[in-house]
């Protein structure tokens, strides 16, 4: 009787390949905290003071990120609303936004900041600040 060996070798080969992949391994934290919102999440609030928020709460990620990455983690998921919140109305969500012009205009705003999106006319033009 003729036995095949390739079987054994696929199974071989699959324990092997199992073996290696169980060596690629990875430590994720996961991280959650109380956003700091505005006083009244109802009231619209201006650019400035959201980017003030903004900015508290992506302290307040980084820290956790570098503890995190201090601690051995190669993946960390934070909130996906951890920048700004979540409990707000159209109106009163539109300061934590940033507009992203048509692909049409010849605008790159990282090279060009001064110059400013405009939703309303669909043009952009330049501001002074």
């Amino acid at each position: 009787m003729i036995t095949s060996y390739f079987p054994k070798y696929v199974a071989l080969f699959a324990i092997c390949v199992l073996c290696v992949g169980a060596l690629d391994t990875f430590i994720a934290a996961v991280y959650e905290h109380a956003v700091i919102l505005p006083n009244r999440t109802e009231t619209p609030v201006s650019k400035e003071e959201a980017l003030l928020l903004m900015n508290k709460n992506i302290d307040v990620l980084e820290n956790a990120v570098k503890l995190a990455a201090r601690q051995g983690a190669h993946i960390i998921v934070t909130p996906e609303d951890g920048i700004y919140g979540w409990v707000f109305t159209r109106e009163t969500i539109y300061p934590y936004l940033e507009d992203i012009p048509d692909p049409e205009v010849n605008w790159i705003p990282c090279t060009d900041p001064q110059r400013e999106w405009n939703l309303r006319t669909g043009s952009g033009q330049s501001v002074s600040l």
